[in-house]
């Protein structure tokens, strides 16, 4: 990753001054203090994945606060920030839940007032998403901010090894790779929100948390080809009557949502750049359309134009 700052070198009695600093530089909307009289130490690095920004942070025992204010001029109201704890112990607090995180485990935190403390030698990994990617699948973020995700359940050490090894071999993928890769990241970190609300989520609001871990499990699915309601219902461990009924209860049927997710991820991907090169039989496939033909029909249906004339309005060229 790439060294944004390191305490290093520093005379230690400017480096927790200079630390603060630094975020402050990098709009970083944090009230901090330190929890500590040793020296204190402390390194920013990044890296791109894609779409994707991962900031990887070390630093000593401090207690880090999001205020109101810091936050309106942050100006960030459209993201939301996973955060994949690597090493130490920290305490989160927000939207009145509290949790602990421990190496492995993942949280959510919102751009809104937040607390957070920390043990000395804490590192996490930092990921900005758009809020909309989130919220689409798995409904409001103040279902599961501060929610811990543990490296105990199965999801949540699959996410936490697949962004481990991304990041590592990030070097070695080409920019489409390396775009498909950060999707399937992000699917895995909605698939891991969605099985954690299954644990936590009352009674009552169990058929929500259901129909969100049904989304949830769509969008990491997609390109199979496979998918369809009997799976779906499955894969949540409920009957495919159960689950008709509960999509019916919020106005949608399982078919159709599949299909829309399908068209909405390709319609992004014919608009993109990166996709460009791609023939659009193939990125039909990749969206789980069984034949180009198929594709091309339900595209024309939703959009009153081809895939193809879709990709030259949004690219702006010509045919």
């Amino acid at each position: 990753m790439e060294a944004l700052f390191s305490t290093q070198g520093l005379n230690p009695l400017q480096s927790f001054r200079r630390w603060r600093e630094t975020l402050v530089g990098r709009g970083v909307p944090l009230e901090q203090a330190r929890l500590d009289d040793g020296p204190f130490a402390a390194t920013l690095e990044a890296a791109r994945v894609g779409p994707l920004l991962l900031t990887r942070v070390a630093h000593g025992a401090m207690r880090s606060e999001a205020t109101r204010g810091l936050i309106q001029r942050n100006g960030k109201d459209g993201t939301v920030v996973v955060i994949f704890k690597l090493a130490g112990v920290s305490m989160r607090s927000q939207d009145d839940r509290s949790s602990v995180q421990r190496r492995g485990d993942i949280v959510v935190i919102d751009h809104r007032p937040a607390a957070h403390e920390s043990s000395t030698g804490s590192q996490s990994l930092f990921l900005e998403l758009p809020r909309e990617r989130l919220e689409s699948a798995l409904g409001s973020a103040r279902l599961y901010t501060a929610m811990t995700m543990g490296s105990d359940v199965a999801s949540t050490a699959l996410t936490v090894k697949f962004f481990h090894d991304l990041v590592g071999l990030r070097a070695r993928l080409d920019p489409d790779s390396a775009a498909r890769m950060a999707s399937v990241g992000v699917d895995l970190i909605v698939a891991s929100i969605a099985e954690r609300l299954a644990q936590e989520i009352p009674r009552p609001l169990h058929g929500t948390v259901v129909v969100q871990r049904a989304k949830a499990h769509v969008d990491a699915h997609l390109g199979d080809p496979t998918l369809d309601p009997p799976q779906l219902a499955a894969a949540v461990g409920v009957s495919l009557r159960r689950l008709q009924e509960l999509f019916h209860e919020r106005g949608q049927h399982i078919s159709d949502w599949i299909w829309q997710r399908r068209l909405e991820r390709a319609t992004k991907r014919l608009a993109d750049p990166a996709c460009a090169h791609l023939p659009i039989g193939t990125l039909a496939f990749d969206c789980g359309f069984a034949s180009q033909a198929h594709f091309s029909r339900r595209f024309k249906e939703r959009h009153g134009s081809t895939p193809r004339e879709y990709r030259h309005a949004a690219l702006g060229s010509t045919p």
